[in-house]
């Protein structure tokens, strides 16, 4: 996106900021987007046709009101409510800033683009600031599951914002139901092959032969059961993003077959002969730790360096913290069941919560809640985690804090569930368990298990072979 040129201030003839010069009224409509005035002391002084039109800002006091005040809705400015504050920054730089923010939209609250650029005077100090805004609409609320205000869930935005224009391939990290696959569709969203399609690929579950059938297609007679030619999901995504979930459980016999297409831009399709020109932006997710694999010769160095140029780690849910857990599962009620309501006990039973599952089972929770609500108000009764109160599952969500090790609340929640069955097997399925509870991190999983990696790996090999 080419940048706006910002008019240069002549040193003699300092802007009118009481009231706002027409010069300086004239300067903010230049610019396509939201952008706004706001003196050294956090006030708006102006705003252009832009930003009222995006936030039907008609009750805008100019000259009185705060940005942080109209675009939080916060007391104080940013850096003082855990957020960067872009106008602290610029001025203690005199140079622009740029951050990602969530501020109140049209629709909700919505991730924006925040760049601030200083006007100085004779002296090289700041007189008054140039805000300009670029709402994010592919990362924003409008995207379900996609919204948070914690520092680590604002980093991704920013990350996969930047990225998004590039033709670079992305490596989404993070434990499953975080929220990779929504990532992906926000960078297709925000790429230049927006227009085209997003062909997302399930990975998991998927032998070598089905694999490369999905994946390049096949002729037809290529093998038992191929009646007819097929376009495989390469030529589905023509012009647009292919999206490879999971792509740490592809076979390793298949790993080559998939980065000669990277490195040539070229395929076959299986049981043919004719070279087919490749055109798609590659996005690939994992919960796996790759660099591990790699290691273990269980992945190709060569494909992860490949697919690894630009990667962005998903936090989970119980990182970002209480807030964004509240935050979503309002978003998630208003969607569902806007006449209900969040009680206070229960948005705090909410944020109490560790979610192994995530995003995906905190959505699963509201969906619940919405069918065992009576009344127009949401309960700590109505979770599936209990009553606070509840003798049994009342102390498991109380002593759980956000980003603890799962604790099961009833032994039913057990991976062995309430039967007695050999130590073997406890072992075994525990191990299954506990895998999935983890980033993708063998050594962390290794340490919270008290032994060393390399015991762990064997076990996990032999659980693999079972």
């Amino acid at each position: 996106m080419p940048r706006e040129s910002l008019p240069i201030l002549p040193a003699h003839q300092p802007p009118e900021l009481d009231p706002v010069s027409p010069a300086l009224r004239s300067m903010l409509e230049q610019f396509d987007r939201p952008a706004i005035l706001l003196s050294t002391d956090y006030r708006v002084l102006a705003a252009n046709r832009a930003y009222r039109d995006h936030y039907g800002a008609t009750n805008l006091d100019e000259g009185h009101d705060r940005c942080f005040a109209v675009s939080h809705g916060y007391g104080s400015p940013c850096d003082e409510n855990g957020e960067t504050c872009p106008l602290a920054e610029s001025r203690a730089t005199r140079r622009p800033a740029r951050v990602f923010h969530v501020h109140h939209g049209p629709d909700g609250p919505e991730h924006v683009d925040v760049e601030l650029r200083p006007l100085l005077g004779a002296d090289g100090q700041p007189l008054a600031y140039i805000e300009l805004i670029r709402p994010l609409d592919a990362v924003s609320a409008r995207l379900e599951g996609f919204i948070g205000r914690s520092a680590a869930f604002r980093r991704a935005v920013e990350l996969i914002h930047r990225v998004a224009p590039s033709p670079l391939p992305v490596l989404l990290l993070g434990e499953s139901g975080s929220g990779k696959e929504l990532a992906a569709g926000a960078i297709h969203a925000e790429s230049p092959r927006r227009d085209g399609p997003f062909v997302p690929v399930e990975c998991s579950g998927l032998g070598a032969t089905l694999f490369e059938s999905q994946l390049f297609g096949h002729e037809r007679g290529a093998f038992t059961g191929a009646h007819v030619r097929k376009t495989g999901l390469i030529e589905a995504a023509a012009s647009g993003t292919l999206f490879l979930d999971e792509i740490g459980d592809v076979p390793l016999e298949q790993q080559v077959k998939l980065l000669r297409l990277l490195e040539s831009g070229t395929f076959r399709r299986v049981g043919g002969t004719e070279q087919h020109r490749a055109d798609f932006r590659l996005v690939c997710a994992t919960h796996r730790d790759l660099r591990s694999m790699v290691a273990e010769g269980r992945f190709r160095g060569d494909l992860f360096y490949r697919i690894a140029a630009f990667p962005v780690r998903m936090p989970a849910l119980r990182e970002r913290g209480p807030e964004d857990v509240v935050l979503l599962a309002r978003a998630f009620l208003a969607r569902r069941a806007p006449t209900l309501s969040l009680s206070p006990a229960a948005a705090d039973a909410l944020g109490r919560w560790h979610y192994p599952g995530n995003v995906r089972e905190l959505r699963n929770v509201i969906d619940r809640a919405v069918l065992l609500t009576d009344g127009q108000t949401i309960e700590p009764v109505h979770l599936p985690f209990g009553d606070p109160l509840d003798p049994v599952a009342g102390p498991a969500l109380l002593s759980t804090a956000a980003g603890s090790a799962p604790t099961a609340a009833h032994p039913a929640d057990w991976p062995w569930g309430d039967a007695v069955v050999p130590l073997a097997e406890v072992e075994r399925r525990y191990l299954a368990w506990a895998e999935t509870r983890f980033d993708g991190q063998r050594r962390a999983l290794a340490d919270a298990l008290g032994m060393s990696e390399r015991t762990l790996y064997r076990k996990l090999e032999r659980l693999r072979d079972a």
